[in-house]
C-alpha cells in the first residue's frame, strides 16, 4: 500500500541566511510512504501531514538536508510499519528563477 502526500505547503523557519532565521518562508513537502496494510493497521495520512508540519515548524532547521534526515527518523519511529519512505522538501521562493528541492528515499 502507498500513501501519497503531495505539495503539503506551509511556512516555517528554515535556512542558513540571516533573513531565513527570522522570517518564515514557504516550503512544500512531498511524501510517499510504502507500508504493509493489514486490517485495522493503517497509517493516518492526516496525522502524518500534521506531524511533518509541526516538526518542521518546531525544529527550525538550518538545512533542508537535515530536515529530511530528521523527518525520516521521526516518521520511522512513530510509524514502524513503514517499509519505504520518499521525502522531498522544496523551497519555492528562495531563488527568483527556480524551485530548489532536496529529496531522498529511505528503506527501513
Amino acid at each position: 500500500m502507498q500513501i501519497h502526500i503531495e505539495e503539503l505547503t506551509f511556512e516555517c523557519i528554515i535556512g542558513l541566511l540571516d533573513f531565513e532565521r527570522f522570517t518564515p518562508q514557504k516550503v512544500i513537502v512531498t511524501c510517499k510512504i510504502d507500508y504493509v496494510y493489514k486490517e485495522n493497521s493503517f497509517i493516518n495520512y492526516a496525522e502524518v501531514s500534521q506531524s511533518i508540519v509541526s516538526q518542521m515548524k518546531n525544529q527550525k532547521f538550518e538545512l533542508i538536508e537535515t530536515a529530511l534526515e530528521y523527518l525520516s527518523k521521526y516518521l520511522a519511529q512513530h510509524y514502524p510499519n513503514i517499509n519505504t519512505l520518499f521525502l522531498k522538501i522544496t523551497k519555492p521562493d528562495i531563488l527568483d528563477n527556480a524551485l530548489v528541492s532536496v529529496s531522498e528515499r529511505y528503506n527501513f
